[in-house]
């Protein structure tokens, strides 16, 4: 999911390992999901789950006020994005391809004798290496 989000042109941040107060927001809806929708519930196939998340998906956003939001529901804040959604974003061309690798299994980059883990998300992805005016450290992208 990061890569496709990155290709998308959107920046990718995470939470701190070990720090579930920075994730409060998404424990909160997690929470409301689970004891409005998903408790006692069995469903006999994905049509029937998909119909009830998208009933619930609609409440959520559109017919229930929210306090920190003056009473208003969340549909009212809502602003489209200016940018285009492209289902299968393609790799980003490189303009010196004498600087570009792909991320070998395991998720290595091997540049200038040397192997530099960049995480496995990225096996087979290209990626730009950049000098930066440290000459022992360089940036990718």
């Amino acid at each position: 999911m990061d890569v496709w989000l990155m290709k998308q042109g959107i920046r990718v941040s995470h939470s701190r390992p070990y720090h579930p107060q920075t994730q409060g927001k998404d424990k909160r809806f997690h929470r409301t999901l689970k004891i409005e929708l998903l408790q006692g519930t069995a469903y006999d196939d994905l049509a029937h789950a998909q119909r009830d998340f998208d009933t619930w998906r609609d409440v959520y956003n559109q017919d229930r006020p929210y306090e920190a939001l003056n009473m208003a529901v969340p549909v009212t804040r809502y602003q489209a994005s200016p940018r285009e959604y492209c289902e299968k974003p393609s790799s980003p061309e490189y303009p010196d391809p004498r600087y570009v690798r792909r991320i070998g299994d395991g998720g290595l980059l091997r540049w200038s004798g040397q192997a530099y883990r960049v995480g496995k998300v990225f096996v087979s992805e290209p990626v730009e290496i950049r000098p930066t005016t440290d000459q022992h450290l360089f940036d990718v992208y």
